[in-house]
């Protein structure tokens, strides 16, 4: 898939978010964003389906295919990152260790009985079909050029990322429910209004969150505790 000349200028990012800490597969808080300061030229997108060929008497053009299930996407991306292109101030290390994390045990996870590296989701404007959740099975980080101190000022990375598989409709694995909830580890400087406004864009639904969770005094969150976050379709109910 090539861009043509002069198309859209929204830009491809790379959103870097938590991995879950509770049985449903839902992507936690953001840690960060890496902004494509050049869109791709090229993706490889790749979609399987697994069939099974199951030998028969009686069929002699071939044997029976049996569907056995979709296999996860995969989608490999090049990010180039260039410190000294102008109008640009980005801080090339800064960005590629953001990267390269993506292939490290997410440090707060390891408390939970989930420990897992960051999970991401690739957003480029309308284009959908490369906009699912996914882990870094690779990141390869190359750099370029560096300044007379040896900070790297332009790299290009390499990833291959490998689709998760969430639960369709009516598949919740805590409650058998239609919605699936997801839960969160309270980290200092969290609220239940900013849990409210990054969960569902209304910071006023945060009473619906004390009520799942049975908490009395809003303002006391202990750092640590987790939370369990109602869907957003229940919000809406």
């Amino acid at each position: 898939m090539t861009q043509p000349p002069g198309s859209s200028l929204v830009r491809a990012s790379l959103a870097i978010h938590e991995p879950p800490s509770g049985l449903a597969m839902a992507l936690g808080g953001e840690i960060g964003t890496v902004d494509f300061q050049f869109n791709p030229n090229e993706l490889t997108l790749i979609r399987r389906a697994e069939w099974k060929q199951d030998h028969a008497v009686g069929f002699n053009l071939g044997s029976i295919a049996n569907f056995r299930g979709v296999e996860a996407a995969t989608m490999d991306l090049v990010i180039f990152l260039d410190g000294t292109a102008p109008g640009n101030k980005v801080e090339v290390q800064s960005q590629v260790e953001l990267l390269l994390s993506c292939c490290e045990v997410y440090p707060p996870s390891i408390f939970t009985r989930r420990p897992s590296p960051p999970w991401v989701r690739l957003t480029w404007g309308s284009f959908s079909t490369v906009q699912f959740i996914a882990y870094v099975s690779s990141a390869t980080a190359k750099y370029s050029l560096f300044s007379p101190t040896g900070e790297p000022l332009r790299a290009t990375c390499t990833l291959a990322l490998n689709e998760v598989a969430v639960l369709t409709g009516g598949q919740n694995p805590t409650s058998g429910a239609l919605t699936a909830r997801r839960v969160h580890r309270v980290v200092a400087g969290d609220s239940l209004q900013s849990l409210a406004w990054r969960e569902y864009g209304d910071a006023t639904v945060w009473r619906v969150i004390a009520e799942a969770n049975d908490i009395d005094d809003p303002m006391q969150l202990e750092p640590g505790t987790e939370l369990l976050l109602p869907a957003a379709e229940e919000i809406d109910r």
